[in-house]
């Protein structure tokens, strides 16, 4: 069996595979509530994630019938930007800033008044970015000084899995280009970027390329875990990079649109293809000689699941989803901006605000429920966008998160992005692809692209039915943010 680890948002989510990419058993653990102490802020604490993580795997293991020692190897995915800071002791110095923290804008500007904006772009291919590693540093490094002093190592939450796992300090190149500290081009930390921001190169992890080995279970991991010292364990990739592999992203033309807590489309490239204007980021994918782009939605599943908490919190998902399918396409003009956390892609915008528009008194809690699945996905139809507009190919749309598993979600990506989606058998994400990563290290398969030829299948494609309907709501929807991004705002 093949051991793929998911460090997520919500929780972590252990999955076993065989090597014909079949499923034999899977666990998963909540991690506790993200902490935001003040608007735009979200911390975790990366001995919460361990917590989950031994859960998970002790889990998946007793559900697979077999022992630890049956995991020929390991692969690690996760959220990705998040900023965890340990000690030369190897301790955890405070929590970790993750993917949506929004409170780093004035280290943005700072960075890129220093820099440069076309500079830095050139230098790392992305914009600098409240959501990214580098900026929360230096938030660290001016409002909690004594931390920042302590600081040895500098990871992401999945690295910091491994750590415990292993005892070895890694990061692989996908992960690394959410940092704002790799040169993705050359697929090397950036000595420039670093020294300019003041950030020690020690700090900085070794890097892998995402299916090579860097790592073998501990003795200290395999009693709290399960599995067995010396299994190996590859360096696996960022969530959506090993999402990706998971879904046989790894062709020029073939595009993922996943929603998970946020939201993301990806598209493969075989070079580096930069939006000089940094709306899209540009990143190593996790299979060695490939690159990725990607737009990003930070409020997707996100939305759906604030809007249960906050106005529907007895009702499941599939009622609330069986209520919305009995609303036209369009939600008789009601729209929602999903930008609960600041937008990304195409605004960079980490004061963007979420909003109703269209109420009227015949809207019913059914139009609020549609509203939100369709704005998702016109916020998602923005990086559709924008490929068409870089000359970046869609021939093939593959469907992943939670946003593939309901039927209306589904057709509403169709219509909205009007292409045929697929389906595939097997959509266990991020962990999948990191099973798949962990294989191609060992050697079962002779290639990232043969792993995935090997393990996926498209099980479903789905026809748009109301494109034209959608095409006139987006038109419509794209009007939103210009009109209201400056109400509201100090």
């Amino acid at each position: 069996m093949l051991l793929g680890i998911d460090v997520g948002t919500g929780g972590t989510r252990a999955v076993l595979i065989d090597r014909a990419g079949a499923v034999v058993a899977s666990h998963s653990t909540e991690h506790a509530p993200i902490h935001s102490e003040h608007i735009g802020w979200a911390e975790q604490h990366p001995e919460d994630w361990w917590r989950a993580a031994k859960s998970a795997i002790a889990g998946a293991i007793a559900a697979s019938g077999n022992s630890g020692s049956a995991i020929e190897a390991v692969g690690l995915t996760g959220q990705m930007h998040g900023c965890v800071m340990l000690d030369a002791s190897g301790s955890v110095i405070r929590p970790a800033l993750i993917w949506c923290d929004q409170r780093t804008q004035p280290q943005c500007d700072w960075l890129t008044e220093t820099i440069g904006y076309a500079r830095l772009i050139e230098l790392t291919a992305n914009p600098a970015l409240p959501n990214f590693t580098l900026t929360k540093l230096l938030w660290v490094r001016e409002h909690d000084p004594e931390s920042f002093t302590k600081i040895a190592h500098v990871f992401c939450p999945k690295d910091y899995i491994r750590y415990k796992l292993t005892g070895e300090f890694a990061m692989d190149m996908q992960e690394a280009s959410g940092t704002l500290l790799l040169d993705v081009a050359h697929r090397r930390w950036s000595e420039e970027v670093a020294g300019i921001a003041g950030i020690p190169m020690s700090w900085l992890p070794p890097l892998f390329e995402g299916p090579e080995i860097c790592a073998r279970i501990s003795d200290a991991g395999a009693s709290t875990t399960g599995l067995a010292a010396g299994t190996p364990v590859a360096a696996g990739a960022g969530d959506q990079g090993a999402g990706a592999v998971g879904m046989g992203i790894l062709k020029p033309g073939s595009v993922s649109a996943t929603i998970g807590t946020s939201g993301v489309v990806f598209a493969s490239t075989d070079k580096p293809t930069m939006d000089r204007l940094g709306r899209l980021h540009t990143f190593c994918h996790a299979a060695p000689g490939l690159w990725h782009v990607m737009g990003v939605t930070n409020g997707a599943g996100l939305s759906l699941r604030y809007f249960r908490d906050t106005f529907a919190p007895d009702a499941s998902y599939d009622e609330l989803s069986a209520q919305a399918a009995a609303i036209a396409p369009g939600s008789d003009g009601l729209f929602w901006t999903p930008y609960l956390f600041g937008e990304r892609t195409p605004h960079l915008d980490a004061t963007a605000r979420a909003a109703f528009v269209g109420i009227t008194a015949s809207t019913t809690r059914a139009h609020f429920v549609r509203a939100v699945l369709e704005g998702v996905a016109f916020s998602l139809k923005d990086t559709f966008t924008l490929f068409s507009e870089l000359g970046i190919p869609v021939t093939a749309i593959r469907l992943g998160g939670g946003g593939a598993r309901g039927p209306l979600w589904r057709q509403i990506q169709a219509d909205v992005y009007g292409h045929p989606v697929d389906l595939l058998e097997a959509e266990e994400g991020g962990a999948f692809g990191a099973a798949l990563l962990a294989g191609t290290g060992i050697g079962i398969w002779p290639s990232v692209e043969a792993a995935c030829e090997a393990t996926i299948r498209i099980a479903q494609t789905i026809q748009p039915k109301s494109a034209e309907a959608m095409q006139a709501a987006y038109a419509e929807y794209i009007k939103i943010y210009p009109a209201l991004k400056d109400i509201g705002r100090a």
